[in-house]
């Protein structure tokens, strides 16, 4: 439903590559589709100086490179909403400028403010702090706070940066992004389980053997060296997208799709999901970092040789091990989840294994029954695929697996749109069903935190342990093997 009310967003660092990329095209095809009112205003903050007419040109040049919908002769009706003002956000004098700068504005615009933080991780003590110093956020405004993962390095600086915010603005005003949870067949989770009373029945530890989550990149760090050395892949994927998509698999049914009863819900589930200790981490969970190798036909360095990367580092690219969660329906059921950088191709998806069939009823010249299941495609394909047992044509009882398919760029003849379209429409519109929440975001810190603690402790011996363009380290499949399961892919 299209947007009603007018707004402001005031992006700080809108010159930034996160805007150039992802945000300001994502608005622009919002505006183009006619999700957004009449009257609204996007106000770039950022140290370079721009005058309002350079900013455009800026915007201009990037939605020529990063929108695939760039048209020309449109392009002049959205750049006339786009405006600038130029700072150090770590500075009083820009709140003040940037006050006046709103009040010029009429009060429509200026009633609901939100603020955007497209900035590194270090600045938003400085900017948040300061959005309450001048009322920006807080008081009689009712401003809204955008932040970008990550949440804090641990749980204790995520609890510190969540105090941070609740000192300026309160929880509901608070927008934790995770892009993931944009993306369409994770939405479609909710859907799939609690919109077909045919598969809801099915989806607890009677029926379901175990749960696979893949991950997987076929890029390397991307000239990030320096913020991945700092993060590694625990920080990077499993702390947030990966936990996420568990929580959605494995909650409980809200009492309504309100954003606050999803969120408990997943909430519910993190607090279930079992701590590792020393000897469990050993045991069932796995680290790796990338070799050089081959990827899609072309050679790659290795980890250690990226730019700005120790030569001999420490830092994990690749995450394999075992979730279990402590609650009645998932009892025993475990979620394997793997994770990495540098496999052989990008694949996101969600595998839910059925139970095998109790008995062989066929015959024993049959050949073996393979265990139904579910793949939640994610990327590259958004896709749902059902995959069951039938009976070969002809004289025998063999079995044979199939697959049904519902692949949704073919189904409704249109491709999903960016996750950042939905996510930025439902914070103009205070949608918080997509947004992580405090009480998640330490739930899932405690949860890694004795695996990121239990490495820095103990440092990997054999790193680097997988090369480039394969499945990781052999001890991951070796480990699923001996609880009698496969990888499924």
């Amino acid at each position: 439903m299209k947007v009603q009310k007018p707004f402001v967003l005031t992006i700080f660092g809108g010159s930034g590559d996160l805007s150039r990329r992802k945000l300001l095209p994502a608005l622009y095809h919002l505006y183009l589709d006619g999700w957004l009112p009449d009257d609204f205003i996007i106000l770039g903050i950022g140290r370079t100086r721009y005058s309002d007419d350079d900013y455009r040109n800026l915007i201009q040049e990037a939605l020529k490179t990063h929108s695939p919908e760039y048209q020309e002769n449109l392009i002049s009706g959205f750049l006339k909403h786009c405006h600038y003002h130029s700072g150090d956000s770590q500075y009083d004098s820009l709140y003040k400028e940037l006050c006046g700068r709103l009040n010029d504005f009429s009060e429509q615009y200026a009633e609901h403010p939100l603020f955007y933080l497209a900035v590194p991780p270090g600045l938003l003590q400085a900017i948040v702090t300061r959005l309450k110093k001048f009322r920006l956020c807080g008081g009689v405004s009712k401003g809204k706070i955008v932040i970008e993962k990550p949440f804090g390095r641990d749980r204790t600086s995520a609890h510190k940066l969540n105090e941070m915010l609740l000192d300026a603005v309160d929880e509901n005003r608070i927008y934790r992004i995770d892009h993931y949870l944009g993306k369409e067949t994770v939405q479609n989770i909710l859907f799939f389980r609690f919109g077909n009373s045919i598969f809801e029945p099915l989806w607890n530890h009677k029926y379901i053997d175990h749960i696979q989550i893949t991950v997987a990149e076929d890029l390397g760090i991307e000239h990030r060296g320096e913020f991945y050395e700092q993060t590694g892949v625990v920080r990077d994927l499993v702390q947030n997208h990966i936990l996420q998509l568990v929580a959605l698999v494995a909650m409980e049914p809200p009492f309504s799709f309100d954003g606050n009863a999803v969120r408990d819900e997943k909430v519910k589930v993190y607090r279930s999901i079992r701590v590792l200790s020393g000897s469990e981490i050993s045991d069932s969970v796995f680290r790796g970092q990338y070799g050089s190798g081959v990827v899609n036909r072309k050679k790659v360095r290795g980890y250690r040789e990226e730019d700005h990367v120790n030569s001999s580092s420490n830092t994990p690219t690749y995450f394999a091990g075992k979730f279990l969660i402590d609650n009645w329906r998932w009892a025993n059921v475990p979620f394997y989840i793997r994770t990495g950088k540098r496999l052989p191709k990008r694949l996101s998806e969600i595998y839910i294994q059925f139970q095998q069939p109790p008995q062989q009823l066929f015959g024993k010249t049959s050949e073996p029954i393979m265990p139904g299941g579910f793949i939640l495609g994610i990327q590259p394909e958004e896709e749902i695929v059902l995959q069951f047992n039938v009976k070969y044509p002809g004289m025998g009882n063999q079995p044979r697996p199939v697959d049904m398919v519902l692949n949704y760029a073919s189904a409704f003849q249109s491709k999903s749109r960016p996750a950042y379209e939905r996510l930025l429409i439902d914070t103009i519109k205070g949608d918080l069903t997509l947004f992580a929440r405090m009480d998640g975001v330490e739930a899932m810190w405690s949860i890694v935190d004795p695996i990121i603690q239990w490495w820095d402790n103990h440092p990997a011996e054999n790193f680097p342990n997988y090369r480039a363009g394969t499945w990781g380290p052999q001890a991951v499949n070796e480990f699923i093997r001996r609880e009698g399961r496969n990888w499924r892919v």
